[in-house]
């Protein structure tokens, strides 16, 4: 026999089922992981150098925002 939280747990995804969901199980990176915050550091200065060689960008893109619904300056 199923004990009670099992069963409320059951009870809980029967009813996101059936309003139309479904389970979904993704994989993200390990946090915890030695070299994580360097990896991440690494990355975000290759962006950023990236985006110092693209001048050009920035006002293509602010162009290209001011035609979003919603977007202010």
């Amino acid at each position: 026999m199923a004990s009670s939280s099992a069963k409320r747990v059951n009870q809980h995804r029967d009813g996101l089922r059936a309003a139309g969901l479904r389970p979904l199980q993704i994989w993200v990176p390990d946090t915890r992981r030695p070299g994580f915050a360097e990896e991440c550091r690494r990355q975000s200065a290759l962006a950023a150098e990236a985006d110092a060689k693209e001048s050009d960008l920035a006002p293509l893109m602010d162009e290209i925002l001011t035609d979003v619904d919603g977007w202010t300056a």
